[in-house]
């Protein structure tokens, strides 16, 4: 990484309470492969994000999550920096 960029990765999940069909999904397939210990599965998304060095990292990722990549009412966002 540069002296000029910062970066930080916006992860997206559904919140706990939230049915996850794709997660259900693939949690059969896996089981019906063999992987019989396997429980649960959830997705989520990654966003890796990219600012010059003088952006506020957080207050704009998090404005860029609550604003856009996140649906408050089903998802819930964590930022890595």
């Amino acid at each position: 990484m540069s002296d000029t960029t910062q970066r930080c990765a916006v992860t997206v999940r559904l919140q706990p309470e939230v049915l996850d069909p794709e997660g259900r999904a693939i949690l059969a397939t896996l089981q019906r492969l063999g992987y019989d210990k396997l429980k649960d599965v959830r997705v989520a998304k990654r966003y890796e994000l990219e600012f010059d060095a003088t952006a506020d990292l957080h207050a704009t990722s998090a404005r860029i999550a609550a604003q856009l990549l996140a649906n408050p009412v089903a998802e819930v966002y964590q930022i890595e920096t």
